[in-house]
């Protein structure tokens, strides 16, 4: 198989992306001299733009281009993407995305060889030359992406620099938590209250009764982060802490928020895009979940901590609770009590403490 110009197509969402990682660290180590095109969402590109191991980053405009048909002027837009992929001469494509867009996507590019799952939805794997069967749904995420890799032919990769952190841009988030009180060598814990499904979200009110008491028996400052449409979220927590947090809600861009997780001790968070980014730069987590299940989209890596309400009903994989209005309605998040969260942080920071002296 000929890597020589790949094309990796994962355009979202921040977890996905960071977990699909690895698959680029297994192609550059297994073919050094291959030039690697990313194709992203562009609110996902930061993630992304200035890695090491790529050498582009091709921006897709999802919202955009469901307009393509409608506007003349997205559609012509859509056809100078397709004949810039084509005009690239890339020799394979690796889609990690599987649906039918990012299966044309890699239709259109021209690639001889076209890399992506069996099971991909939409009608995608017709537009595949080499498909690669998952064995069960319950296969992390990551371990799904790393056996289209291995199965084309890569090593598992050495290095663990998945997510690389410019210390240009660690210096820079230093300076601004430094502003914010923060002295340069004290230690904090990021907390992410947000998640994308409201299903996912652990009430605001015990992330704050966690956080408190985390400031009270260790001293750790707590700085919150996470989509700007997050920031009621961010003013919940902050107020009802004796101590408001630093809030860095909707005020980071994503190279910032990424250094910003690297440079914590530890991490506080619902099943979210930032949970994977901890994982991948080395912060260990603290995470709950409801209706998924860890063993598809938990942290990877080792030293985190998962709590799970254990209601019957989960995982059931809902973005809306099904006994919403209830008194069952989201038990698999509620039965999960702030003190038991509050004991997992606190070991998980005596751990790191005592392995960084």
């Amino acid at each position: 198989m000929n890597f020589s110009r790949t094309l990796m197509i994962k355009p979202s969402s921040m977890g996905d992306i960071v977990q699909a990682l690895p698959v680029l660290t297994a192609l550059k180590e297994t073919h050094p001299q291959a030039r690697v095109s990313w194709l992203v969402a562009r609110p996902f590109a930061g993630l992304l733009e200035g890695h090491p191991r790529l050498a582009e980053v091709i921006l897709f405009d999802r919202h955009r281009f469901a307009r393509v048909g409608r506007s003349l002027s997205t559609t012509t837009e859509f056809l100078r993407l397709l004949k810039g992929l084509r005009q690239r001469r890339f020799t394979t494509v690796i889609d990690l995305q599987g649906l039918l867009r990012s299966a044309v996507l890699a239709l259109a590019s021209g690639a001889p060889t076209r890399v992506g799952f069996t099971a991909a939805r939409e009608l995608a794997p017709i537009f595949y030359t080499v498909d690669v069967s998952v064995p069960h749904a319950e296969m992390h995420a990551a371990d799904r992406y790393m056996m289209v890799a291995q199965q084309v032919g890569l090593r598992m990769p050495m290095a663990t620099d998945h997510l690389p952190v410019a210390p240009e841009v660690r210096a820079a988030v230093r300076r601004r938590l430094a502003e914010a009180g923060l002295g340069p060598r004290d230690a904090f814990v990021v907390a992410c209250p947000d998640a994308r499904w409201e299903t996912k979200q652990w009430p605001p009110e015990r992330f704050a009764e966690v956080l408190e008491r985390a400031r009270r028996t260790t001293g750790a400052r707590a700085v919150l982060v996470g989509a700007p449409a997050a920031a009621e979220i961010g003013r919940t927590v902050s107020a009802a802490m004796a101590e408001p947090p630093i809030d860095f809600i909707g005020a980071t861009t994503l190279k910032e928020l990424v250094a910003v997780i690297a440079e914590a001790r530890a991490m506080l968070t619902n099943d979210s895009g930032p949970m994977h980014v901890a994982a991948a730069v080395g912060t260990p987590v603290v995470a709950i979940f409801g209706p998924t299940h860890p063993r598809r989209t938990g942290p990877r890596g080792p030293g985190h901590h998962v709590l799970s309400g254990r209601a019957p009903c989960s995982p059931c994989y809902r973005r809306r609770c099904p006994y919403a209005g209830g008194p069952q309605a989201l038990s698999c998040l509620t039965n999960v009590r702030a003190e038991e969260v509050a004991d997992h942080l606190a070991e998980v920071w005596r751990q790191v403490g005592a392995t960084s002296r």
